[in-house]
Protein backbone atom coordinates (compact mmCIF):
# COMPACT_ATOMS: atom_id res chain seq x y z
CA UNK A 1 0.00 0.00 0.00
CA UNK A 2 1.24 3.65 -1.01
CA UNK A 3 -0.39 7.07 0.29
CA UNK A 4 0.17 9.57 -2.17
CA UNK A 5 -1.28 13.32 -0.69
CA UNK A 6 -3.21 15.70 -3.22
CA UNK A 7 -4.95 18.75 -3.19
CA UNK A 8 -8.78 18.40 -2.89
CA UNK A 9 -11.58 20.60 -4.41
CA UNK A 10 -14.38 21.36 -2.60
CA UNK A 11 -15.45 22.85 0.99
CA UNK A 12 -12.17 24.52 2.85
CA UNK A 13 -11.65 28.30 1.75
CA UNK A 14 -7.91 29.37 1.56
CA UNK A 15 -7.18 26.26 3.14
CA UNK A 16 -7.57 23.61 0.31
CA UNK A 17 -5.49 25.70 -1.84
CA UNK A 18 -2.88 25.07 0.48
CA UNK A 19 -2.97 21.77 2.28
CA UNK A 20 -3.03 18.32 0.11
CA UNK A 21 -5.64 16.65 2.48
CA UNK A 22 -7.20 14.15 -0.43
CA UNK A 23 -5.71 10.93 -0.02
CA UNK A 24 -5.07 8.76 -2.76
CA UNK A 25 -4.05 5.09 -1.91
CA UNK A 26 -2.29 2.74 -4.53
CA UNK A 27 -2.77 -0.86 -3.66
CA UNK A 28 -0.52 -3.59 -6.14
CA UNK A 29 -3.28 -6.19 -6.36
CA UNK A 30 -0.75 -8.86 -8.38
CA UNK A 31 1.78 -8.64 -6.05
CA UNK A 32 -0.44 -9.38 -3.19
CA UNK A 33 1.25 -12.78 -2.66
CA UNK A 34 -1.47 -13.17 0.15
CA UNK A 35 -4.70 -13.14 -1.82
CA UNK A 36 -5.40 -16.00 -4.11
CA UNK A 37 -5.72 -15.83 -7.42
CA UNK A 38 -9.27 -16.18 -7.31
CA UNK A 39 -9.72 -13.71 -5.19
CA UNK A 40 -7.54 -11.51 -7.03
CA UNK A 41 -9.55 -11.60 -10.61
CA UNK A 42 -12.84 -10.99 -8.31
CA UNK A 43 -11.36 -7.74 -6.67
CA UNK A 44 -10.32 -6.55 -10.07
CA UNK A 45 -13.65 -6.95 -11.18
CA UNK A 46 -15.38 -5.50 -8.56
CA UNK A 47 -12.59 -2.46 -8.77
CA UNK A 48 -13.35 -1.82 -12.46
CA UNK A 49 -12.31 1.48 -13.52
CA UNK A 50 -10.04 2.28 -10.32
CA UNK A 51 -7.77 -0.69 -11.65
CA UNK A 52 -4.48 0.23 -14.09
CA UNK A 53 -3.90 -2.33 -16.59
CA UNK A 54 -0.52 -2.90 -14.44
CA UNK A 55 -2.83 -3.88 -11.76
CA UNK A 56 -2.68 -0.93 -9.71
CA UNK A 57 -5.97 -0.37 -7.72
CA UNK A 58 -6.21 3.64 -6.97
CA UNK A 59 -8.74 4.53 -4.14
CA UNK A 60 -9.53 8.39 -4.02
CA UNK A 61 -10.64 9.64 -1.15
CA UNK A 62 -11.79 13.36 -0.57
CA UNK A 63 -14.64 13.14 1.58
CA UNK A 64 -13.07 15.23 4.96
CA UNK A 65 -11.19 18.07 5.67
CA UNK A 66 -8.50 16.25 7.29
CA UNK A 67 -5.79 13.97 5.97
CA UNK A 68 -5.99 12.08 8.58
CA UNK A 69 -9.79 11.12 8.46
CA UNK A 70 -9.07 10.25 4.54
CA UNK A 71 -6.68 8.50 5.10
CA UNK A 72 -8.80 6.29 7.31
CA UNK A 73 -11.44 6.50 4.56
CA UNK A 74 -9.49 5.07 1.94
CA UNK A 75 -8.27 2.25 4.00
CA UNK A 76 -11.65 1.57 4.87
CA UNK A 77 -13.11 1.00 1.53
CA UNK A 78 -10.27 -1.16 0.87
CA UNK A 79 -10.92 -3.45 3.38
CA UNK A 80 -14.45 -3.56 2.16
CA UNK A 81 -13.65 -4.24 -1.11
CA UNK A 82 -11.43 -7.21 -0.35
CA UNK A 83 -14.09 -8.31 2.23
CA UNK A 84 -16.63 -8.52 -0.94
CA UNK A 85 -13.65 -10.16 -3.42
CA UNK A 86 -13.35 -13.01 -0.47
CA UNK A 87 -16.95 -13.95 -0.41
CA UNK A 88 -17.06 -16.63 -3.23
CA UNK A 89 -20.33 -16.32 -5.36
CA UNK A 90 -22.76 -19.41 -5.49
CA UNK A 91 -22.45 -21.37 -8.73
CA UNK A 92 -25.89 -20.99 -10.48
CA UNK A 93 -27.80 -24.25 -11.07
CA UNK A 94 -29.28 -25.11 -13.95
CA UNK A 95 -32.72 -25.94 -13.12
CA UNK A 96 -35.84 -27.81 -15.70
CA UNK A 97 -38.59 -25.69 -16.29
CA UNK A 98 -42.16 -26.71 -14.34
CA UNK A 99 -44.76 -28.31 -15.59
CA UNK A 100 -47.27 -24.87 -15.39
CA UNK A 101 -44.50 -22.86 -17.08
CA UNK A 102 -44.65 -25.60 -20.00
CA UNK A 103 -47.86 -25.59 -20.15
CA UNK A 104 -48.00 -22.22 -20.19
CA UNK A 105 -45.81 -21.99 -22.88
CA UNK A 106 -47.51 -24.28 -24.74
CA UNK A 107 -50.56 -22.74 -24.37
CA UNK A 108 -49.17 -19.48 -25.92
CA UNK A 109 -47.77 -21.22 -28.66
CA UNK A 110 -51.17 -22.69 -29.52
CA UNK A 111 -53.07 -19.07 -29.44
CA UNK A 112 -50.49 -17.39 -31.43
CA UNK A 113 -50.90 -19.93 -34.18
CA UNK A 114 -54.38 -20.16 -34.05
CA UNK A 115 -54.28 -16.12 -34.71
CA UNK A 116 -52.24 -16.76 -37.58
CA UNK A 117 -54.54 -18.91 -39.36
CA UNK A 118 -56.92 -16.90 -39.24
CA UNK A 119 -55.32 -14.50 -40.99
CA UNK A 120 -55.15 -16.17 -43.74
CA UNK A 121 -58.26 -17.74 -44.06
CA UNK A 122 -59.95 -13.60 -45.10
CA UNK A 123 -57.56 -13.65 -48.07
CA UNK A 124 -59.42 -14.58 -51.36
CA UNK A 125 -57.74 -13.64 -54.53
CA UNK A 126 -60.21 -12.76 -57.85
CA UNK A 127 -58.86 -13.40 -61.28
Amino acid sequence: MKFDFIRSSGPGGQNVNKVATAVQLRFQVTHANYLDNDVKLRLTKLAGRRISAKGVLIITARRFRSQEKNRKDAEHRLEELICKALIEPKPRLKKKPGKQARERRLQQKQRLSKKKQQRGSDISIDD
